[in-house]
């Protein structure tokens, strides 16, 4: 499950974290989705406006494509 993280107590910026990853909500309700470190298993990108939940499935479907 992924847990989420508010960077500083003045910050409204909330981060999930999920298998390893960093989902970062842009101001345009899109998601910047980066490894937590390395090495990396894919390279950061830029998920759609969409739920978590739908990134979270887009991640699992790219670590899915990495293990063919």
């Amino acid at each position: 499950m992924g847990a989420l993280t508010n960077p500083s107590p003045t910050s409204q910026r909330w981060i999930v974290r999920y298998r390893g990853f960093v989902l970062i909500p842009q101001k345009d309700l899109s998601w910047m989705v980066r490894p937590e470190r390395s090495p990396m298993k894919l390279l950061p990108f830029r998920a759609p406006a969409s739920s978590v939940e739908d990134v979270k499935a887009l991640i699992d479907w790219r670590l899915g494509q990495n293990a063919d």
